[in-house]
């Protein structure tokens, strides 16, 4: 079993909608063809690293998607340059690493030590220091 990417931008102008039926559209061919799709990543809207059709952000979505064979990617991919909605897309072929890194970043396996550095520190930072008494303040000595 073969496994992919694919990881497109949709331009940003378009309506929730026109951007949803975009990417149903997408996992639509996918199921279309023969594959199974494994799992869908909505990165939502992000700003371009330089600008494409003049525009500087655009909605990001990534598929994972794992097939028998992959004659019909030509093709796929053909349509995907054709469509006049997506800015850009990349089709990557995944290795054993790639396919257990994406399995790991979903299960939450990946980047855990940091979300628990946080969390640990902003529950140090919220709880109150107590009071500190001074025992040995200039009050006591007055009254001798």
């Amino acid at each position: 079993m073969r496994h992919y990417e694919v990881t497109f931008i949709v331009d940003p102008v378009l309506s929730g909608d026109e951007v949803k039926s975009t990417a149903e559209q997408i996992q639509a061919e996918i199921k279309n063809a023969g594959a199974n799709i494994v799992a869908v990543d909505e990165m939502g809207l992000r700003q371009l690293a330089y600008q494409i059709k003049k525009r500087s952000s655009g909605v990001y979505h990534c598929i994972e998607f794992s097939c028998e064979s992959a004659e019909w990617l030509s093709k796929f991919e053909l349509g995907l340059k054709r469509n006049e909605r997506l800015l850009r897309f990349l089709t990557v072929k995944l290795d054993k690493y790639g396919v257990k890194y994406n399995d790991d970043k979903r299960n939450g396996r990946i980047g855990k030590k940091k979300k628990e550095e946080a969390a640990a520190a902003v529950a140090v930072e919220s709880v109150p220091k107590p009071a500190v008494v001074d025992l040995d303040s200039d009050d006591s000595k007055g009254d001798s």
